[in-house]
C-alpha cells in the first residue's frame, strides 16, 4: 500500500512538473510589425570588418633611402605590416606520416597564437609547411620561433633561407641522404 502511494505521488508530481513548464513558456507573436529595430550602431556596422591602416604614418611620402643611415633603413624594414607568406623545411631522416605533421603545425600555430602571433601552417607534403600571417611585423619572432624547435631545419622567407648556425645547406643534407641510402642499398645487395 505504501509502494503504491509513492508510486502514485511521484507521477502526480511529474505532471505537476510538466503543468508548470507548459504555463511559463514565452510565445512571441508573428506580428511583429509595430517593433522598432534601431538597436545597430556604428560599432555593430563595423564589427568583422578589417581595420584599414590609416593611421598618421600612412598619409606620410616614402622615405629618401639614399640619404639614410643602414641602421634605419633596416629598422624600416622591421616595421613591415603587409600580410607574409614562406615555407618551413623539416628535418630530414625522420618518418612522419601525415597525421604527425598536422599535429607539429597545429602545435606550432597554437603555441604562436599564445605568443599573439597569428600564423597558419599547412603541410604541403611530409616535409614542407607553407606559412601565411597577416601582420609582416612578427616575421622575425616566428622565424627565431620556427628555428628553436627541434623538428625545424630552415626556413624560406621570400628569396631569404634562415637555417640555424652550422647546419649545411639544404640541398647537401639531401645529397648526403641519398648517398647513404645508395651505399646502404648497395651493401644489401651484395649481401644477396
Amino acid at each position: 500500500m505504501r509502494r503504491t502511494l509513492l508510486v502514485l505521488l511521484f507521477f502526480i508530481s511529474i505532471l505537476v512538473a510538466s503543468e508548470g513548464y507548459k504555463r511559463k513558456r514565452v510565445t512571441i507573436p508573428d506580428d511583429l510589425d509595430d517593433v522598432v529595430d534601431d538597436e545597430d550602431d556604428d560599432a555593430w556596422e563595423q564589427w568583422g570588418l578589417k581595420k584599414s591602416g590609416s593611421g598618421p604614418d600612412k598619409n606620410l611620402p616614402p622615405p629618401n633611402f639614399s640619404k639614410m643611415d643602414p641602421s634605419k633603413i633596416q629598422e624600416l624594414m622591421k616595421q613591415h605590416t603587409g600580410p607574409s607568406y614562406g615555407f618551413v623545411k623539416l628535418r630530414f631522416g625522420l618518418s612522419r606520416s601525415k597525421v604527425d605533421v598536422q599535429n607539429i603545425a597545429t602545435k606550432w600555430s597554437k603555441m604562436l597564437k599564445t605568443g599573439s602571433i597569428d600564423v597558419r601552417f599547412m603541410a604541403t607534403d611530409l616535409n614542407t609547411f607553407m606559412f601565411t600571417m597577416e601582420k609582416g611585423q612578427d616575421l622575425e619572432e616566428l622565424k627565431e620561433f620556427i628555428l628553436s624547435q627541434r623538428d625545424a631545419y630552415e626556413v624560406k622567407i621570400g628569396d631569404q633561407t634562415y637555417r640555424r648556425p652550422g647546419d649545411p645547406p639544404l640541398d647537401q643534407v639531401i645529397e648526403r641522404l641519398r648517398r647513404e641510402k645508395h651505399s646502404s642499398d648497395k651493401s644489401y645487395n651484395n649481401e644477396l
